[in-house]
């Protein structure tokens, strides 16, 4: 595999309520060692992480009419989850919508960085990575799946989400081997 073109790591939702609280599920909490060795690898690399983090207004956002209230801004289960070790030189762009893009700050970001390649890492794939990955796309970045640091509810919601991305946005879908292997 040939080195990724800029890369930076987006981080979707992996937040306490989507991995042990409000909306928690096992399979989040399955992603945990791998998405955190992937982070330390990227670091270490100088790949930028971006965690894009849900951050909810309470009794406005239109998500929670359809998912119940989970990561109200200013909430612990807002917050990222400890394992991912959160630091300094991460960046943390708030969303209010499935997509980490959608009027927030992500794009004029990843430009400033430099960034050509974003590799989608956290939960859920047919959902926020899917949406955050449609941007991206369309804004012209390369897509990149890591396998082993993304997931969703179910199997089927997983490997159709990823699917999606292959066929819809030509992401190609690598271990954390080989991602690292390009840092």
């Amino acid at each position: 595999m040939e080195k990724l073109n800029k890369p930076a790591i987006l981080v979707v939702d992996m937040l306490n309520d989507f991995v042990t609280g409000a909306l928690g599920c096992d399979r989040g909490r399955a992603i945990v060692p791998a998405t955190a060795q992937l982070l330390d690898a990227a670091r270490q690399a100088g790949v930028p992480v971006i965690f894009c983090n849900d951050a909810h207004r309470k009794g406005i956002d239109r998500e929670l009419i359809i998912w119940g209230d989970h990561a109200i801004a200013g909430t612990k289960g807002a917050e990222v989850i400890p394992e991912l070790n959160l630091c300094e030189k991460d960046y943390v762009v708030p969303k209010r919508r499935y997509s980490g893009f959608f009027q927030t700050d992500l794009d004029i970001l990843l430009r400033e960085l430099g960034v050509k390649t974003v590799i989608i890492t956290g939960l859920h794939t047919h959902m926020c990575c899917r949406h955050t990955a449609a941007d991206a796309f369309c804004l012209g970045y390369d897509v990149v799946v890591a396998k082993e640091a993304t997931n969703a509810f179910t199997e089927e919601d997983y490997v159709n989400g990823v699917a999606y991305l292959k066929t819809c946005y030509g992401a190609d879908a690598y271990s954390n081997e080989e991602l690292i292997a390009t840092f």
